[in-house]
Order: C-alpha cells, then structure tokens, then sequence
C-alpha cells in the first residue's frame, strides 16, 4: 500500500551505476572530489546486476548532471544495448531539454528521471509525461537542508522546499519522484525515514527512496513507510549488501 492508501505495485530495486569520466563511481555526498571507482566497464557491472536478478538499473550521467555538454550519451547507450531486453533501464543527469529526453528514450531507457530542468519549470516535466506516459518520465528530489536542489548538487545551488516542489510536479501528472537526502548519499548511514515518511505520507506518487541504505533492513524499513522501490549503490559494490539479499528484502 502506499501512503494514501491505495494499492501500489511490487517495489522495485534499482541498483545504481553512477557514471563519471567513462568509469562507474559513487560519490560521498554528491562530492564530485570524492569519488570512488567501482568499475572500468560499466556495461559488463550492469550485466552482472541483471544476471544476478535485477530487473531495474538506475544509470546515472554524472558528467551530464554538473555540464549537459559533457553527457556520456554513447556509454548510456551501450549499457542499454547490453541489457535492455532482460532489464529495465533509467536514466538520470543532465537532461534538461526535450531532445535529451527523447534521445534517452530512443536509445530505448524505460524511463528517464529529470532534475535542474523539472525543478526549475514543473510545466516542462508535465509536458513530457504528457507526451511520453507518466511511467516513463520521473524526477529526482534531491534534498540538502529541506530543500530540492539540482545544478549537479553544487554546494550553493539554490532550491525550493522539497514539500512545494513534490506538491507542484504531482499537479502537472508527474507520478515517480526519486528522493535522495543528499547528506546521506554514499555513507551507508542509513535512509533518511523521516524526510521519506513525509513524502510518501503527502500521496502525490510513487516515492522511491535513495541515499544511505546499507543493509537489507533498511529496504525493509522504506518499504514499510509506502515507498515505491529503493537505489541501492555502494553497499553492493563493497559487499556490505549482496545483491541477493537487497531483492529478497525488496520482495
């Protein structure tokens, strides 16, 4: 159930692929000087994460997020190529126009997650769920002191309150938000329930929550709270998480 009550469909994991200079990485915080490499070959991780039963990636263009000049439209569509008739693929960074959107899907992504450019016009987000479905168009909230920033996560960026910005891009038919408390991305500290509980609470969509979680009680715990799925990251390249325990929590 979801947290205005109405049934909801079986919550999705989506390992994450964060993409950085051709290399899968993850961030601490959304710092771009503190990376950490997981990967050479990102199309051969995605393969192993389908193999092992995923049947959602979240493949983000990091590159993309801080400079939309700079996608790494090619390497999305190589882990595309790869998996995409086993997996759902969806794809997040840097895109900010409707002909990245496009591209995107023609490259065949099951759904692409907009950020800076929905934030900062709910009706461009609208149009394209209009135009494309609502299951295929999704946003991000990505959360720094109670607010929805974009701009790559830029320390300094400006935002809105993430309540108004949930609020404004359910009025215009957006139905997925992907939310990541920013503080927690990449520390393994757990999610924040809170921040999440009160979204998910708010019933304006599917709610899949990302940042933080490292064990599979805490896909257990967001699942609970009425949320929609879960984007697991660094627990699952460093072994903290195996990947077969993170999709029986998510089942």
């Amino acid at each position: 159930m979801t947290g205005n009550g109405v049934s909801s469909p079986a919550f999705d994991l989506l390992p994450a692929i964060d993409l950085s200079g051709g290399r899968v990485v993850r961030l601490l915080r959304g710092d771009y000087g503190a990376a950490t490499t997981y990967g050479e070959d990102a199309a051969t991780v995605a393969d192993a994460f389908v193999a092992g039963g995923a049947r959602w990636l979240h493949v983000v263009d990091l590159d993309g997020a801080r400079d939309p000049a700079a996608r790494q439209t090619p390497l999305v569509a190589a882990i595309i190529a790869r998996v995409g008739s086993r997996a759902a693929v969806e794809v997040a960074g840097g895109l900010r126009d409707d002909r990245a959107v496009e591209a995107s899907l023609e490259a065949g992504a099951a759904r692409v997650i907009l950020g800076t450019a929905a934030l900062r016009d709910p009706a461009f987000a609208g149009r394209l769920a209009t135009r494309f479905g609502p299951e295929r168009i999704g946003v991000a909230l990505d959360v720094r002191d109670g607010l929805a920033v974009g701009h790559g996560w830029v320390p300094g960026a400006t935002g809105v309150a993430v309540a108004d910005a949930l609020t404004r891009l359910a009025d215009v038919g957006v139905r997925t938000f992907e939310v990541t408390a920013i503080d927690r991305d990449g520390t393994l500290e757990g999610p924040d329930l809170v921040l999440l509980a009160n979204l998910v609470g708010r019933g304006c969509g599917a709610i899949i929550a990302s940042a933080g979680i490292a064990r599979a009680a805490d896909i257990t715990a967001v699942r609970a709270l009425g949320c929609a799925g879960a984007i697991v990251g660094r627990a699952l390249y460093e072994g903290r998480l195996s990947l077969e325990d993170a999709l029986a929590a998510s089942r």
